[in-house]
């Protein structure tokens, strides 16, 4: 056990009361409705700045459902936190994203084989220079046997990582989707998979598309809320 528990971010006093595995949402509201409408007995176990965590069981297993917040730099603070001082084994990131083609759509369920960003996120962190990370190979092949279980359909995908969510030129999404090979669009995966990298741990992305860049299409901040099940069903299968 650590002893820098509890954390300047999470209140939990042992890591007992986190599970080895944890689901990551980015929004506290998503953890909370996962945690009431999944698990059983779920006992919320952080409030500090409202990022909301829950410990329960599903299917008898041990699962610990918290927040990340947006953005790497939030993620960057959570999941180090839960990984380093909390002795978390796994964690899989169920988030939204925005596509990149037309052949993806709205509520379709993707899993990250890599993240590519423009972010300094990893070489500040680690002196990593890279610019792509890939997710946990082993965790992602077992999410797609949960997936197949579920007859849920889950694309692997390059995903691009972005520190920007409003950028001035609109359509730099084309390059970056031409000459990277990302299909899709999110904030939080590669500062993720970079603290599993330092730190020998395990993480994985399971992300949902709420809009669509080329069409134009969107889903409401409701619908993100409660509506994206699919991926919640999955990574808690696997777990």
């Amino acid at each position: 056990m650590s002893n820098l528990i509890p954390t300047p971010h999470i209140e939990v006093k042992s890591t007992n009361e986190i599970a080895k595995t944890v689901l990551m949402p980015g929004d506290p509201l998503r953890a909370k409705f996962i945690a009431e409408k999944f698990l059983e007995n779920p006992v919320k176990i952080n409030n500090v700045r409202n990022m909301f965590g829950y410990t329960g069981t599903y299917k008898g297993k041990k699962i610990t459902v918290f927040g990340s917040g947006m953005g790497m730099a939030s993620i960057g603070i959570y999941s180090f936190e839960l990984f380093k001082f909390y002795d978390v084994e796994n964690i899989i990131r169920i988030g939204s994203c925005g596509a990149y083609t037309t052949e993806l759509k709205l509520y379709d369920v993707l899993l990250a084989k890599d993240a590519w960003s423009e972010s300094s996120y990893a070489k500040v962190q680690s002196g990593y220079e890279g610019d792509s990370i890939e997710a946990t190979p082993e965790l992602n092949k077992n999410i797609m046997k949960a997936a197949k279980s579920l007859n849920i359909p889950v694309t692997q995908t390059r995903v691009h990582s972005s520190d920007v969510f409003y950028r001035e030129n609109f359509k730099q999404f084309e390059d970056i989707r031409d000459t990277h090979g990302c299909t899709a669009v999110e904030m939080e995966s590669f500062a993720l998979f970079a603290n599993a990298k330092v730190l020998g741990k395990n993480a994985a992305c399971l992300l949902t598309v709420s809009d669509s860049l080329v069409s134009g299409e969107v889903t409401t901040s409701e619908e993100r809320q409660n509506a994206f099940t699919k991926m919640m069903e999955v990574a808690l299968e696997m777990a």
